[in-house]
């Protein structure tokens, strides 16, 4: 009972902390912006939207469960939501107290069957890293199983007792919030919440199944096995379950300590040129990518008794496969083009990547998007972080905004492979820029672009010739486009589409016809108080009774129509 007490008082918290900050939100960004107030609501938005985020990492890293997951989830939705929220978001970790030994022993013991002195020749009870979901501890395997699985010591993996249950409040409570999310144009014309929810709980409910894990564990190693740069650990699968995972102890040195690296004779630099063409060797030849790879998940270990033929005297170990990502095949090849259009600094064909992947809604309109981006290019284009470090902050602040305001008037919405696509490469960027000041992303993707354009020869010289072909067609009915343009142009049968005019004059027409119910109830209204004043009570009363349609009219029309378009 104490425990359902427990999961209701949860539910409940979680449920207050979101409704407080959409009441909040709904009187900043609705409520004052219609009484005239639209100055100070917007002049304190960019305080406020910190403060919420702040907050809710604290409820997060109280809570723990799926909150710190879902701030993290959240730090990367840079397509929908303001860099206030996704900057305070973005350093959120697994900030929780271990789970007592006691209670990962029973927890262990009853899914293996059989007490941990029987089932490992050693298991430290003291963890060696503690998270929301589960935390792992060192242990040795018995002879026996050693010599099945080809290795002796070991990492445990290890759910937290109660876990499934705290992830279905916490999902509940997410659903229900994004329910309400839906019914708010403001938030359901830029994206879909429900959907955005169901995305986190797929990927969430898969991290947790451990059985799962190492099935991806097992794919992963198989893609690499002929590729000397990549370690991936076995998994004992006689000790493992869906909520324990036992799998080879791979610790080496973190891929981060530039320290311990230079110490063991190995070059950060050469590692980060290494670490980025296998990120993208995952994403665009693969289809199947490790889309967590931060410094906890990444490994370099020496290779004893010298260097390959590469030169190389490392590989690079990869753990941890709860949150992978999988591309079709047609996913795929628009993201080839996509990065082809990247390496030639093409905001045109960005777009037209862009549009083709599904990411932008139909009847998007694209004009300040290709803009943005030809402007992203012309100005920033092919720089490292180095160079980026040399651009005055005010320069880059002003564009990041402007940018990100443009990317959020679109109606797109990433989906859950872009997600996790984006968080791949951003993490990849990061990590590599870490082992190496001067290091440029486009190094490694030029290179990339250009085998792949090499790889597609064919396709590209169809499409050549294709484009050429259009382009004489369209040459070609020039003339007669022409002269029916003209036509239409004298008979007054020319109609100039303008959607973001049409918008803006329907906006107008609705504020007039407001303003028009305001002055008529303000003069019924008036006139009414004036006769009740000169003892004309019946048709002052009369007066003031005819003005409240109007009012209504005047405070309701907005919401009327916001609630019809949801």
């Amino acid at each position: 009972m104490a425990d359902v007490r427990q999961m209701r008082a949860r539910y409940r918290r979680l449920l207050r902390f979101a409704l407080r900050y959409m009441i909040e939100a709904w009187w900043f960004e609705l409520v004052l912006p219609r009484i005239g107030l639209r100055g100070p609501a917007a002049r304190g938005r960019q305080a406020r939207l910190r403060r919420i985020a702040r907050n809710f990492r604290v409820l997060a890293v109280a809570l723990g469960g799926l909150m710190i997951k879902v701030g993290q989830f959240m730090s990367s939705r840079l397509d929908v939501l303001p860099p206030e929220i996704t900057k305070e978001l973005e350093g959120l970790q697994d900030e929780v107290p271990p789970e007592e030994f006691e209670a990962i022993r029973a927890l262990a013991e009853a899914e293996l069957g059989l007490p941990l002195e029987r089932a490992y020749a050693y298991f430290d009870p003291t963890p060696l890293a503690a998270a929301s979901l589960g935390q792992a501890h060192r242990a040795r395997l018995t002879a026996a199983a050693a010599d099945d699985t080809g290795f002796s010591d070991a990492v445990v993996k290890v759910q937290r007792p109660g876990i499934e249950a705290i992830i279905a409040v916490d999902l509940a409570a997410l659903r229900k919030v994004a329910g309400w999310l839906q019914r708010v144009r403001l938030v359901s014309s830029h994206v879909d919440a429900p959907r955005l929810v169901e995305e986190f709980a797929k990927t969430s409910l898969e991290e947790v199944d451990y059985l799962h894990e190492a099935q991806n564990a097992e794919r992963f190693a198989a893609a690499f096995a002929d590729d000397e740069r990549v370690q991936v650990p076995a998994i004992a699968w006689e000790r493992s379950t869906r909520r324990v995972l036992t799998l080879q102890d791979v610790t080496a040195i973190k891929i981060n300590d530039v320290e311990a690296l230079r110490a063991a004779g190995i070059d950060p630099s050469a590692v980060a040129r290494d670490f980025a063409p296998v990120m993208l060797d995952q994403l665009f030849i693969d289809g199947f990518f490790h889309a967590d790879p931060h410094p906890g998940n990444l490994f370099v270990t020496p290779v004893p008794g010298g260097p390959d033929v590469e030169g190389r005297r490392w590989t690079l170990t990869f753990i941890d496969f709860g949150m992978m990502g999988e591309v079709s095949d047609s996913l795929r090849q628009g993201l080839q083009r996509f990065l082809i259009a990247v390496a030639a600094r093409d905001g045109r064909q960005l777009v037209e990547s862009i549009r083709a992947l599904g990411v932008l809604l139909p009847g998007a309109e694209t004009r300040q998007l290709e803009q943005a981006l030809t402007a992203l290019f012309a100005r920033f284009g092919g720089m490292g972080f180095a160079e980026l470090r040399q651009v005055d902050e005010r320069e880059l602040r002003r564009f990041a905004i402007e940018f990100g305001d443009t990317m959020r008037s679109l109606p797109f919405q990433l989906p859950e492979n872009f997600l996790l696509i984006i968080r791949a490469m951003s993490l990849t960027s990061g990590m590599c820029s870490g082992l190496d000041p001067t290091f440029n992303i486009w190094s490694a993707v030029e290179p990339y672009a250009a085998r792949l354009l090499r790889e597609e020869g064919g396709g590209a010289v169809r499409q050549i010739a294709s484009d050429a072909l259009d382009a004489a067609r369209t040459l070609a009915s020039l003339p007669r486009r022409i002269d029916s343009l003209t036509d239409r142009l004298e008979e007054g049968r020319l109609a100039i589409e303008v959607p973001r005019l049409e918008q803006r004059v329907r906006a107008l027409e609705r504020m007039g016809r407001r303003l028009v119910s305001a002055v008529l109830f303000a003069g019924l209204f008036v006139g009414g108080i004036l006769l009740r004043n000169d003892d004309d009570d019946v048709l002052g009363s009369v007066l003031m009774l005819v003005s409240v349609p109007p009012l209504l009219h005047a405070v309701t029309a907005g919401l009327v129509r916001r609630r019809r378009s949801d």
